[in-house]
């Protein structure tokens, strides 16, 4: 069953006004569940953890289920490789620090221009702490598409960590993650992949991957500001972070260091129970049960392939939209013919209007986008964006509405109209 718009919008409260949200890749609204999870721990079981009392011993079991349904969302084989935090920005500094004693000198690690900075910055501060050597793995300006030809060369170095993106959040380009994190764990290396742009869009499974961690934020996901990591438990165990003494020496506790947000942490199992409901209601394609998922592993793998499916249309007429309007240059992958290779995430600039005052116009009338570089300094660096402005970002998810789009492509043609 095709996803209905209308029934999904009813479950957004945010979204019962006239705003159109498309700066989606930058945070989506939250999911009523969500909410109702949050609110109903503030008042019901707000504790700390470990606790002789009830409502500590209740906040201990929603944060124990909340680790379980991460790890159903990702296919990871158990709760105890789940790692909660702050943000993927937060978790992966944390990281980078406690995997630092497996590097040393004239050690190599390699990251991509067509990552975040989140997924760049730990591990160049890294590389300088300890006098490691990076290499950077470029990607095609045309296309948006890293050089995995590059990629390969790199690997044959026999670097000690590779980190990369599962779908770039400024031109959408999804990553052929499973064959890089191949030749990744094939020349020895730790793979590192930074999933936040990637996890609303589709269903992701870490065992299938094969990758040592993968970390998303659940406020991409129709959760609250709070982020997940998923680590190789073999690789977890090793590792030695910097935490207070007192902490539990077990992961993934020792990971989550003093006090954590708990609230927020209930919010994301909210999210995901909303996930669960997308999947009951919508799902059913694709061959999963064949595969051997079940239960709620098998419902949110369906929820998210429906996602998937519905968002094809959505990017299809999103690129077409904008680039129907004069003066517009779309950065990335526009072949709608290959949309299996993008998220609807599409960044562009409009000749003779400033990327922020373009922004601005747009949300006069009601449209919000983001402008700039969203942290993916080294992207609009490389396409020599970075001095001007940068670029235009619209991003859809399963929410937006063909309607929202053509009323985008109006204000974008009354915008150019206006420039002469």
């Amino acid at each position: 069953m095709q996803v209905n718009s209308e029934v999904i919008r009813a479950q957004f409260p945010s979204l019962q006004r006239n705003d159109v949200f498309f700066d989606n890749p930058g945070g989506t609204q939250i999911a009523r569940q969500s909410l109702e999870r949050m609110q109903r721990y503030l008042l019901e079981c707000n504790a700390n953890h470990e606790g002789a009392f009830r409502t500590s011993q209740e906040s201990d079991a929603v944060l124990h289920e909340a680790r379980a349904a991460m790890a159903d969302l990702l296919n990871a084989g158990s709760p105890e490789s789940i790692v909660f935090g702050n943000n993927m920005t937060t978790i992966t500094f944390n990281m980078a620090r406690a995997l630092q004693s497996r590097l040393g000198p004239g050690d190599e690690i390699v990251v991509t221009r067509l990552d975040h900075d989140a997924n760049i910055s730990p591990w160049l501060l890294t590389a300088q702490d300890r006098g490691c050597k990076v290499t950077w793995v470029d990607f095609d300006v045309e296309e948006g598409t890293l050089r995995v030809d590059e990629f390969a060369r790199a690997m044959e170095r026999g670097p000690k960590l590779a980190a990369f993106g599962y779908a770039s959040n400024a031109l959408g380009t999804i990553n052929p993650v499973r064959r890089l994190t191949r030749m990744a764990r094939d020349a020895g290396a730790v793979v590192y992949i930074d999933a936040v742009q990637y996890a609303p869009h589709g269903p992701i499974d870490v065992q299938e991957l094969d990758c040592d961690f993968l970390v998303c934020s659940s406020y991409k996901f129709f959760g609250p500001h709070a982020a997940a990591l998923y680590g190789r438990p073999e690789v977890l165990e090793e590792m030695k972070p910097y935490k207070v003494r007192p902490a539990s020496n077990a992961a993934p506790h020792k990971f989550e260091t003093g006090t954590q947000n708990h609230e927020g942490i209930a919010g994301i199992l909210g999210a995901l129970e909303y996930l669960e409901w997308v999947g009951t209601q919508f799902g059913g394609s694709g061959d999963w049960s064949e595969r051997g998922y079940s239960g709620r592993r098998l419902t949110l793998k369906q929820a998210m392939t429906a996602i998937r499916s519905y968002e094809f249309e959505l990017g299809r007429a999103l690129i077409e939209a904008i680039e129907s309007v004069p003066g517009t240059r779309i950065y990335g992958l526009t072949d709608t013919r290959r949309l299996e290779e993008r998220v609807p995430t599409v960044s562009f600039t409009l000749e003779g209007v400033e990327p922020r005052r373009l922004a601005e116009r747009l949300a006069q009338e009601g449209l919000y986008v983001w402008d700039g570089n969203y942290y993916a300094l080294a992207v609009t660096e490389r396409l020599g964006l970075e001095g001007r402005g940068g670029m235009l970002r619209v991003g859809a998810v399963h929410y937006n509405t063909l309607e929202e789009i053509q009323r985008l492509q109006a204000a974008l043609n009354k915008i150019a109209r206006s420039r002469a």
